[in-house]
């Protein structure tokens, strides 16, 4: 196995990147169905963004997890191991944004967004599109990062 590739396998399959496209999904959802409740759309749009935000938030949890575990085996002295923490802290970021956006719903009875709300949520979109394509960057277009570093060429 390439050193790139990730070391939590299901199937022959890599679980984290598909861990990732299910809160990419639902927080993109949640997006669109609170731009849509507060431009005066059903009154359901609100609740199905809010229930998309808490399916988001355990996806990514999930994701963060699978990521974590990967980045524990990347070798110590190559360029990949300190992208990938900024990675996650990058996801981590984004989790939180949605995090504290959940916590702020569920303040008031009918669970819905405000236009600061959705700023945020807008703003933490752009994140985790952004952290998405960047991780996917790193993996498939610059593989060299992720090779092991040379004999007598540790830096820790």
């Amino acid at each position: 196995m390439p050193p790139h590739q990730s070391r939590l396998r299901i199937a022959g399959q890599a679980v984290q990147p598909v861990l990732v496209m299910f809160p990419l999904g639902l927080f993109a959802m949640a997006v669109l169905f609170d731009l849509a409740d507060l431009l005066g759309g059903p009154a359901i749009l609100g609740s199905l963004a809010y229930w998309n935000v808490v399916a988001g938030l355990i996806g990514g949890i999930l994701a963060a997890l699978a990521g974590a575990i990967d980045l524990m085996l990347v070798p110590h002295g190559t360029p990949a191991k300190r992208i990938g923490v900024l990675h996650g802290l990058a996801n981590m970021g984004v989790l939180l944004l949605f995090a504290v956006v959940l916590m702020v719903r569920m303040r008031s009875p009918e669970r819905v967004a405000s236009g600061g709300l959705l700023a945020i949520e807008f703003l933490a979109l752009g994140g985790a599109v952004f952290s998405a394509w960047y991780g996917g960057e790193l993996v498939n277009r610059r593989p060299a990062a992720f090779a092991r570093p040379q004999a007598g060429n540790r830096s820790y």
